[in-house]
């Protein structure tokens, strides 16, 4: 939630939201910031009760709310955008998918990403950012042991749990993300990666 608050005061997310216009009796209300980030009491966070096991570490606060979300992107091939006169903003180099049995969702994206950078002909050490789909914090956390991540190369402005993770959406708002933190920081090369509840994952 610091990230996303602190990236969100300083303008990090203005590049990634379309203003949208809601009409009521009341009138127009035009929607441009994310709600999400401010929505938590950071002082309760401790307090909240296990969600799933009565010693359990996962709670409403370390887990994605419910959401409402949209994203769109467009994808051409490199003689597409040449022909319509059209800059790219990121080249896809590789990409993956993996699977393990369901109750190890959690650590797929590690195997997914493998996938991805072989793909690529890339190393792990090659990738300068990392987004990492929190379903839940422990996802990012859990793939950042297994890959020997350092926490200021995932997920820089804030993950899922503090900006949300509209099913359907998701994937392609860590895309949106993790290029504009490559933007930010003048790095080249970033990977987004995502589970799901099947115990399957993606990487990009």
């Amino acid at each position: 939630y610091e990230r996303a608050r602190a990236a969100q005061a300083a303008g990090a997310f203005d590049n990634e939201i379309v203003p949208v216009t809601v009409s009521s009796r009341r009138g127009d209300t035009v929607v441009d910031t994310d709600g999400e980030p401010a929505a938590a009491d950071l002082a309760k966070l401790p307090s909240l009760r296990p969600a799933f096991k009565k010693d359990g570490t996962v709670t409403a606060g370390n887990a994605s709310s419910l959401n409402d979300g949209a994203a769109a992107v467009v994808m051409m091939s490199e003689e597409a955008a040449r022909e319509r006169g059209l800059t790219p903003i990121a080249r896809i180099v590789g990409f993956g998918d993996a699977g393990r049995a369901p109750i190890e969702f959690t650590v797929a994206p590690t195997d997914a990403g493998a996938v991805a950078l072989r793909m690529a002909g890339m190393e792990l050490s090659d990738v300068d950012y990392h987004e990492i789909n929190e379903a839940f914090s422990v996802v990012a956390l859990a793939n950042m042991k297994l890959m020997n991540l350092s926490h200021d190369k995932v997920n820089v402005h804030g993950g899922a749990v503090s900006l949300g993770h509209p099913i359907g959406c998701s994937g392609t708002r860590i895309v949106g993300s993790l290029m504009t933190v490559l933007g930010a920081n003048n790095a080249s090369t970033g990977m987004a990666s995502i589970c799901n509840g099947g115990g399957g994952a993606s990487a990009i």
